[in-house]
């Protein structure tokens, strides 16, 4: 079974702004913590002993939290990029660190799946697969991968198209051969979309698809993360959640998967629907607040009513 991990943790997230300024997007919170702490606990979970951070943009924010890895029980180590390699150079770069030899996961540090990652590693041995990549099928496949398979093989990739073949995509989780990951070149700029996956099926290589409609996000976007927000918060079966140390006055209304941050104290009458509020931060009473993010230690006043909006964000990085 596989045991070690490589997670892209890379990019830049701008279309993330204003919550990415200072703050990488696999970096930003879901239910108080971290993006890629979820990440990290799913591939523990499933065996991973070992994981690889690729990084490039503040980069610096990652270990101080995540540290060697010891307190989430999974050895973490870091490979930071002076200049982005592109998903292929990353791969190729954070392989390097990693102690086993054997078969590497990889995901992508901006996907919220349920997907079960034992199956795909079961699929990936049993196939005798060079490549095996999750997929998932979507209403409009236009803004990503798209694949066309006979039986469980891939046999055609393209990268984002306007008239795509198939509903089926590229979900953002592999299982390379590390052979396969041999033959990246080092230090290049270098895509699996765009260059290595067409490149082998176009030899002829073994890249088998594993097929699950089990929920799937691409955390892209501020609404994205509203919506994986409370996906996990609806999941446990109530309107909201609330961190330790949250204080919400009894006449407040907070719902829709709105997610309270620790210390923080909603006032009376006041209303939340799909909203992130921050560690700290202080809502006033009789305020409505609609799809909001509201940064740690914000302050809101009184009869204040805001939708679709980022408080207490800075205005550009510095």
């Amino acid at each position: 079974m596989v045991k070690s991990a490589i997670l892209l943790v890379g990019g830049m997230g701008t279309r993330m702004q204003p919550l990415t300024f200072d703050t990488p997007k696999p970096m930003l919170q879901l239910l108080g913590k971290p993006i890629t702490e979820h990440q990290i606990l799913k591939a523990k979970a499933a065996g991973i002993t070992e994981i690889v951070l690729a990084t490039s943009f503040l980069a610096d924010i990652f270990t101080p939290y995540f540290g060697d890895g010891e307190k989430f029980g999974i050895k973490i180590s870091y490979a930071v990029e002076e200049s982005a390699l592109g998903t292929g150079g990353a791969i190729r770069n954070a392989a390097s660190l990693l102690s086993g030899d054997g078969a590497v996961l990889i995901f992508n540090g901006d996907v919220l799946s349920e997907h079960s990652l034992t199956d795909q590693m079961t699929r990936h041995e049993e196939s005798s697969a060079e490549i095996t990549l999750h997929l998932t099928e979507v209403v409009d496949a236009r803004p990503f991968g798209v694949v066309e398979m006979r039986g469980d093989r891939i046999v055609t990739f393209n990268e984002k198209m306007e008239n795509p073949p198939t509903k089926i995509i590229n979900a953002g989780c592999y299982i390379f051969n590390r052979s396969v990951i041999d033959e990246i070149p080092a230090s290049a700029v270098v895509s699996v979309e765009r260059e290595v996956f067409p490149s082998l099926l176009a030899r002829g290589a073994n890249l088998v698809g594993y097929l699950e409609k089990s929920y799937w996000l691409d955390i892209g976007n501020p609404g994205a993360l509203l919506q994986a927000t409370r996906q996990l918060v609806e999941a446990s079966g109530h309107p909201s959640a609330h961190a330790k140390g949250s204080l919400i006055d009894p006449t407040a209304i907070v719902d829709q998967g709105s997610y309270i941050g620790a210390g923080a104290v909603v006032g009376a009458g006041a209303r939340l629907h799909q909203c992130v509020v921050g560690d700290g931060a202080v809502i006033a009473e009789n305020v409505e607040l609609t799809r909001t993010f509201i940064a740690a230690g914000a302050q809101i006043g009184a009869n204040v009513v805001a939708i679709d909006e980022f408080i207490g964000y800075s205005s550009h990085y510095a």
